[in-house]
């Protein structure tokens, strides 16, 4: 397993770092304000309808049939398969499409209704929309061919095509002056970032000998089962898109910039969840499929708890640190150009939210491969939807009710997802299909004993290092203080109980 999730964490580390220069660009150029604000709303498309139409659908609902497919040695049937699923998708983002660009108005009233009181801000986010929401039609192909690529346990190229995107985005940034603004930039750079991602994965698909034929889609009754499978999990992920979109509508009414504070608080939080709780879930599905094809239960509950027990590990350290020093990081990252001070410190207050709620963001992904696995979409869509239904009501209560503007947003985001892990354990445990094994149970005194030591390491680190400079880089160092003792008092607590941690032992 560590060796895959090197594989797959190495080259989404890689894209988060290309991830962090396009965000930082982005606040360069863009700053906090209506233009800020009017892309990261059309951003809103490729992100989210992505999450409906693309991986949060295709490797729960394809992904294991496709797998147990090879698993068994059925590759003809494997690619038939895929070629079915493909042809319908294709058809679907046709008709999306189309109905998107014309509709587009409307959406994005429905979307950020405050925006309406700015005319101007209004259409300029129209037409950014217009120029992103293609971006998802270039994307079905790499998206079905990643899953495809990982059931076959070539995990590589599927980590590293979202590179693209960031670097057409940074391409397109430094370039901003060829277009009308800053903005348009932006919006042109994820369009040309789904071309290169296409021709990327195509290549990456041949090299293995995979790939995926056009035709029209006919019904067969293999295609019936994976749309009921598929509906399940669409329901899902549709419910999942819907917390977003009301984050959105929610600080369309805040002050100006509030939407970009989110989105960058987001972003920081993002790094650890893809780099690590994604990669793991990402490499946990394929494994759990084929060795439950095989018939070894035993085996794939001891890669789940070995998954979860390592999700733990790399991100509770993080989410400690979020909460303990978020404006320090938020300033040193992102307060520079035009992204000031105040609106560093207005994200901060969100990214101390999302720090609460960072591990059972990646343990969804670990917990859910239970039904995924054995081909069960439709338990975790309705965990799913009463998790989100629970996300918004809390988000209006802190919002509207106590006032705490982006923070109660974040906040309703974390407790909206370890509400979903606890339903998903609760589920799994009385159908007896999720074990929880010592070795799980005796890792956590150790991890949780790590990720105090890291976030007491970074307030000490920073606190110390902070004195060291003046002005703007007093905050970069701190940072800088706070990685260095952070990680240095984690390593110590992780080595001291080495034995006690199956997952590094074994």
């Amino acid at each position: 397993m560590w060796r895959r999730l090197l594989s797959v964490g190495g080259f989404t580390l890689a894209s988060r770092v290309t991830g962090f220069v396009r965000d930082t660009l982005l606040a360069w150029t863009l700053g906090s304000g209506i233009q800020s604000d009017a892309f990261f709303v059309a951003f809103l498309f490729p992100n989210y309808f992505r999450a409906i139409f693309g991986e949060g659908t295709i490797n729960p609902a394809f992904l294991p049939r496709y797998a147990a497919l090879h698993a068994r040695g059925e590759h003809q049937a494997a690619a038939r398969f895929a070629d079915a699923v493909f042809a319908w998708q294709m058809a679907a983002q046709i008709v999306l499409l189309v109905l998107a660009m014309i509709f587009m108005p409307g959406i994005i009233h429905l979307l950020a209704p405050g925006f309406a009181a700015d005319p101007a801000q209004f259409d300029l986010t129209v037409s950014l929309a217009r120029v992103t929401f293609p971006y998802l039609i270039l994307t079905l192909v790499a998206v079905q061919l990643s899953a495809m690529l990982n059931a076959v346990e070539k995990f590589w190229a599927a980590a590293a095509w979202s590179n693209l995107l960031n670097l057409s985005m940074i391409a397109t940034l430094v370039a901003w002056r060829w277009f009308p603004d800053a903005a348009y930039a932006a919006a042109w750079g994820v369009l040309l970032g789904g071309v290169a991602q296409l021709v990327f994965i195509l290549r990456a698909g041949a090299r293995e000998g995979l790939w995926l034929k056009l035709s029209w889609p006919r019904w067969t009754p293999q295609i019936k089962e994976f749309f009921i499978a598929f509906g399940a999990v669409t329901f899902g992920a549709a419910s999942v898109v819907i917390a977003p979109f009301i984050d959105t509508i929610l600080a369309s009414y805040l002050a100006s910039g509030s939407r970009t504070a989110l989105y960058y608080a987001d972003r920081i939080n993002q790094l650890p969840l893809g780099v690590l709780g994604i990669a793991l879930g990402t490499v946990l599905l394929p494994q759990m499929s084929t060795l439950l094809a095989k018939g070894d239960h035993a085996g794939s509950h001891a890669a789940q708890n070995k998954a979860a027990a390592a999700s733990l590990l790399l991100t509770l350290p993080f989410a400690a640190v979020f909460i303990v020093i978020p404006g320090t990081i938020m300033r040193a990252v992102f307060a520079h150009g035009a992204f000031d001070v105040e609106a560093a410190t207005l994200a901060a207050t969100a990214l101390a939210a999302y720090g609460f709620g960072l591990p059972a963001m990646a343990l969804v992904r670990i917990v859910a491969s239970t039904f995924y696995a054995r081909h069960d979409t439709a338990t975790p869509a309705w965990a799913t939807v009463i998790a989100i239904v629970s996300n918004i009501v809390l988000k209006m209560i802190f919002v509207w009710g106590f006032g705490w503007g982006l923070a109660g947003i974040a906040l309703g985001t974390a407790l909206g997802a370890w509400i979903n892990v606890g339903i998903l354990t609760w589920m799994g445990r009385s159908r007896a299909l999720l074990a929880i094994e010592r070795a799980f149970v005796g890792a956590l005194p150790p991890v949780l004993a790590a990720a105090i030591a890291a976030g007491g390491g970074a307030w000490a680190g920073a606190t110390l290092a902070a004195p060291l400079m003046v002005g703007p880089m007093s905050d970069v160092a701190a940072l800088l203080g706070a990685m260095v003792v952070s990680i240095a008092a984690y390593g110590a607590v992780v080595v001291m109980f080495r034995g006690k941690l199956p997952l590094l032992s074994r």
